[in-house]
């Protein structure tokens, strides 16, 4: 590490204003910054010395989404497995059959590593694709503005590849976040101006402008031919008999044994991450407990029979099924985007479950609400936090009458 060190410490020159390569100095800072803490420390009031800048709280974010991707991982090649076997389909063809013999992988879907070495080729070029259109983006504007490459689209690439299907096509990923991080981020500033959440963006681009390989049945099992729906669509059906007549259990939703979005089945792995996140103090446990809430609160308030389907759905149901945790836990907490006054994280946590179960009951076409939820309370956080400066501004000066 010390030749690396002298190695960039010898080109710096050259990317430094007045330098040959000065054009290209964000790279080389994202390259320095990536390895090595910043050599710039603020050493006078009123700053103070803390061992967390942003590299570091977006590395937290990442460990604490990572259990979320394991098992999400699992989770695809456990459904695709288990959908071949009922198949009678021996193996993939493609690339990815090519791959698995070398990994020693087969298609057992009671072997954990068979299961996530499938998965594992297809999380890969999600993200891989994220990260490359992604980043070019974030190099492109960051050279324009003269400025560094923002570790906050690390965490943008990770959460955007956990909430897209396996099948999803690559070129529509790579659409996908080009518009998350363009018009959902870099024209309003950057990393930490944005009032939307860019990986939320991106996607709702593709459901609203590519709805057939981003929603409906055939999207979520990495099997051609194979069509299942998520335990949402069903329920939106059938209700609770429907999810009952297709062998799921709360268990198995509880771990993530379930179709859906590639992180989100699983919300034993989400209280994981916020466990991690709140102990952190990097999310804030304000929110999560009121986005919980939201949903809770309504589900016991107007559950029961009814004609609508949903309405037959206990909150116990709600909080696991879809991707409800995982947009409560690291979607709602967004830093930027979510509302920054205590009182405020609690309305803007209990608008956004609110929504949720609004948007899952009253509206059968989108059984799903934590997306569109999220959004929503997005471009209701400045007001939301103005209204509470506001009154505690008043309540402030009647001490003082």
């Amino acid at each position: 590490m010390k030749r690396f060190r002298s190695f960039l410490d010898r080109m710096e020159p050259l990317f430094v204003p007045g330098g040959r390569l000065e054009r290209f100095y964000a790279l080389f800072e994202m390259v320095d910054t990536l390895f090595y803490s910043p050599a710039d420390v603020a050493r006078t009031s009123p700053h103070i010395r803390d061992a967390l800048d942003l590299k570091r709280v977006m590395i937290i974010v990442v460990f604490a989404v990572t259990p979320c991707a394991l098992v999400g991982m699992w989770n695809i090649g456990f459904q695709a497995n288990t959908a071949m076997a009922a198949m009678g389909i021996s193996g993939i063809e493609g690339w990815r059959g090519m791959v698995m013999p070398l990994l020693g992988a087969g298609y057992d879907p009671q072997s954990v590593y068979d299961c996530f070495a499938q998965g594992l080729l297809y999380f890969l070029p999600i993200y891989a694709v994220t990260m490359a259109a992604g980043g070019i983006w974030e190099v492109i504007f960051a050279g324009v503005r003269n400025h560094e490459i923002n570790e906050g689209f690390f965490v943008t690439s990770m959460l955007y590849t956990l909430i897209l299907p396996a099948t999803i096509p690559l070129w529509q990923v790579a659409i996908g976040i080009s518009f998350g991080v363009v018009i959902g981020k870099e024209v309003f500033g950057g990393t930490g101006k944005n009032f939307l959440n860019p990986a939320l963006v991106g996607r709702a681009f593709l459901y609203f402008a590519y709805p057939v390989q981003i929603s409906g049945d055939a999207v979520w099992t990495a099997v051609d031919g194979f069509s299942g729906a998520t335990a949402l669509g069903v329920s939106a059906i059938d209700g609770m008999s429907g999810i009952v007549a297709s062998g799921l259990t709360w268990s198995n939703a509880f771990l993530g044994q379930m179709q859906g979005s590639i992180g989100e089945t699983s919300a034993l792995a989400c209280l994981f991450g916020a466990a991690f996140l709140i102990f952190t103090r990097i999310a804030s446990w304000r929110i999560i407990v009121a986005v919980f809430a939201g949903l809770i609160i309504p589900s016991l308030l107007f559950s029961g029979e009814s004609a609508n389907p949903m309405m037959s759905m206990p909150w116990h149901w709600h909080i696991v099924v879809g991707g409800f945790a995982f947009g409560a836990v690291f979607m709602a907490t967004d830093p930027v985007s979510a509302a920054q006054t205590n009182a405020g994280k609690w309305v803007f946590g209990l608008l956004i479950g609110f929504m949720t179960w609004l948007i899952r009951v009253i509206n059968p076409a989108f059984p799903e609400g934590i997306m569109l939820a999220i959004l929503f309370a997005n471009i209701f956080a400045p007001v939301i936090d103005h209204f509470v400066i506001r009154a505690n501004i008043k309540r402030r000066l009647k001490r003082h009458v």
